[in-house]
Order: structure tokens, then sequence, then C-alpha cells
């Protein structure tokens, strides 16, 4: 059986978080992106986003929003809501969404599923249920056509007796002993609503619960045990921390066993004070905290290297890294290609923000998008001629022409390098 899963909502309107289904008011500051990120840090294993707008023009909005969503999450996002035709479901699907819901309260994607699931997957497809006879009346068309059901209403007993579907529950449940109980049960392959969404939750530990009682979940586990780690002879092992995005080294702490279990339970990085002679979690009182995001023991079984997510600096100076005193440097060729992209896309983003006279890039935007579209089709072109040339130089040049015509175009249309990284990862 798969390990059962906690899935926090965003219920969605007009761009912004709110409360739930009936009154809806704004939830925490309504930013879908912030807490998109929250729930990802958090040890939620998906994400589902309600979307509650009303009208074409309102839902292509809110389709733009969900993109900005999963560009966010780290988790797989599932869209619901406000899907009538298979165009919705082909661009919630482009928008990076693993999976659809179809709300089979309504005929019409009823008579929608069977054709989705034939072109997208039937991995992508799920139905939502909020009566008992809407599963039975289409049950043979949701088992050949949808990965799971989405029950709305407490009808998971009443599914699990007559078919084998993965069931994902939503519950207004917010009491943790309660909520523990329906994860125990059989018929629930997962949980998502008030216990699961609300921000004081925390989902690692609280999974850590579920493994202490049989419950199979998600959660982080060593794969090797603190016993065969090397510790020096305060009994530590030192650890070494870089962001997990740039690979910038922030900072060296260390670890006691205590530390590194807690770590482990909690998501968030926590070490040992030698100062102070305790734990500490890092940024429990500043904020900083360090989500993790992997940890790797060295050849030898004496260092850790984490990787992790850092809220603000990392430095008690407040410094985003405690590495900032220059000793000394020589003078050596930086040419990661990714940091080489991101540089000049910035310088780009600055010139379109801060207007230098004289600036090409800034005429290319006083012209408009036309004449930057011409651009890019001008430069194109002229890959294609040097293509037929033997000299690898001349192709070089053209294709540096042509991505640096086409970061203008992605400043121009507010497109960054770490939507395209991710679109051709997702890929």
């Amino acid at each position: 059986m798969s390990n059962k899963l906690m899935i926090p909502c965003l219920y969605m309107q007009k761009g912004r978080a709110v409360t739930g289904f009936g009154q809806r008011n704004l939830f925490e500051d309504g930013d879908v992106e912030r807490l998109a990120g929250f729930y990802s840090d958090n040890g939620a294993d998906e994400l589902l986003v309600f979307d509650f707008s009303s009208g074409d023009q309102e839902h292509e909005s809110a389709i733009g929003k969900i993109r900005d969503i999963c560009a966010a999450s780290e988790i797989p996002v599932i869209a619901a809501g406000n899907i009538n035709r298979m165009e919705d479901v082909k661009k919630l699907i482009y928008a990076g969404c693993a999976k659809t819901v179809l709300n089979f309260s309504k005929q019409g994607n009823v008579e929608l599923l069977e054709e989705v699931s034939k072109r997208f997957g039937k991995d992508k497809m799920m139905v939502s249920i909020s009566d008992i006879d809407e599963f039975t009346a289409n049950r043979e068309l949701i088992e050949t056509y949808a990965g799971a059901v989405l029950a709305l209403d407490s009808v998971q007993d009443a599914i699990a007796a007559v078919s084998s579907v993965p069931v994902i529950l939503h519950t207004d449940e917010s009491r943790k002993e309660a909520v523990l109980d329906l994860m125990a049960s059989p018929s629930v392959s997962g949980l998502c609503g008030s216990y699961v969404s609300a921000v004081t939750t925390e989902l690692l530990p609280f999974k850590e619960e579920c493994r202490r009682r049989g419950i199979d979940v998600n959660n982080y586990e060593s794969s090797i045990a603190w016993e065969e780690f090397k510790l020096n002879s305060d009994g530590l092992i030192p650890v070494v921390v870089q962001d997990y995005k740039t690979d910038e080294v922030l900072m060296v702490a260390y670890m006691n066993e205590e530390a590194f279990h807690t770590t482990l339970k909690s998501g968030k990085m926590t070490y040992w004070s030698r100062s102070r002679k305790e734990l500490w979690t890092k940024g429990l009182t500043s904020g900083h905290v360090q989500y993790v995001k992997s940890l790797t023991l060295d050849c030898d079984n004496d260092t850790i290297l984490a990787k992790v997510a850092q809220v603000g600096a990392a430095c008690h100076t407040g410094n985003r890294t405690c590495f900032f005193k220059t000793l000394m440097k020589k003078e050596y060729d930086d040419t990661n290609p990714l940091r080489v992209f991101q540089d000049v896309y910035d310088v780009i983003l600055d010139r379109k923000e801060h207007p230098k006279e004289g600036s090409y890039t800034n005429y290319l935007f006083d012209k408009g998008i036309d004449k930057i579209l011409k651009k890019v089709g001008e430069e194109c072109t002229e890959i294609v001629i040097a293509a037929k040339n033997p000299d690898k130089e001349e192709i070089k040049y053209e294709i540096s022409d042509f991505l640096y015509h086409v970061m203008v175009l992605m400043a121009e249309k507010g497109v960054t390098w770490e939507e395209i990284t991710r679109e051709l990862a997702r890929r």
C-alpha cells in the first residue's frame, strides 16, 4: 500500500487565498505563492488548489495565478474548480499541474473524464464526489479513467466497500486526535482540509506521530544510522550548510544525536550550541529558519553536507552567509553557465527599471515588443546561416546574440530563468 498523503488546500478567489468553501475571508495575507512555498517547506506531499473564479476572463486569470503557484511549489500541484472543457484541463496541465479534478456533481465533467484521461493519462485525473450516488452511478467510468477520488463528504467508507480506488478525504475536522483516527482508516489514502492547511500545523512532527501509530507516511529518514557516524572528541559531527539552489556555503555548525534526529523529525535544521551547551533550531527566535532539503554524509562518515532553503540571513551579523571576509582571491574564470545567464538577465532587468542613455537594451525596450520579436527572429535566422559554416566560432557568436535578445524578450514578458529551468526539468 502507498504511503498516505497530507495535502493542504489553497482556496483561491481573484488570485488571493481565502478561507474555504463557505465564508471566503482572506486567508493569512492572501499571498498564494508564499503559501505554496510554505507548504512545500513544511512537509506537505501535494498541494490542492480550488479555483473559485467565475466567467472565462476571471478563469483565465486564475490559470495564470495557478502557473505562478506551480512555479513556487516544490510539491505536485492539483487543480480543482471551474473546469468545464478539454481546453481547461490542457491549460492547467501545461501550467504545471500534476493532476486536475473533475467535479462529478456536474454532468458535463462526467462526460469529459474519458476524453481527458485518454489525452493526458489516468494518473493526472481525479474526480470529486460529494454524494455516494455520484460514485456508484459512475463507478466503472471512474475506476477506468481516474487515478483517485477526492471525497468532499465522508463517503470514503462507502466507496471502499465497493471499490479499491484511492480516496483523498477533504475534511473540516481540525482536532488532532480525530485527524489521526482518519489517517488510520483503511479507506483513506490521504487527507486535505482544515487541519492539514492550517499554517500552525507542523506536518513533519504530525507525520512522525502517524509513524508511531503504524500509519505509513512520507517523512524524513536517514539511510545511515547515527551509530555509524564518526564523531569528534565532544561527540559531535560538523555540518556544512549550503543553499540548495545556489550552492552558496552559508555556515558551519555542529550536531549531536538529538539535534540530528530533531532535524529529521521537524524538517528544520537543528544544531548543538557548543557555547550554550544546548539544542537550538536555527531561526527559532529570528525567523531565519533553514528548511532541510537534503543531508549527505562524506566518505569518512565524519562531516554532513546539508542543503537548505534559507529564510533571511544565515549569519548572526545579518549577512546572507557567514563566509564574507575575503582573505585572498586569485583571479579565475567563474563562468558557471546558469550564473552567467542570471547575471546577464539581471543587468537587462536593471536597464528596464533604470534606463541608461545610449543603452541598446533600452533602445529595444523603448521600441516595444514588435521590435524585440523582430530581432529574435533575425538572430534565429543568423544561427541557421552560421550553422552551415564549418567554423564553430561563428555559431557561438550568433547563439550568444540570440540568447541575449531572448533574455530581453523574457524581461519584457516577465519570464525568469528559474521558470524556464523549472519547466525544462519538469519535461
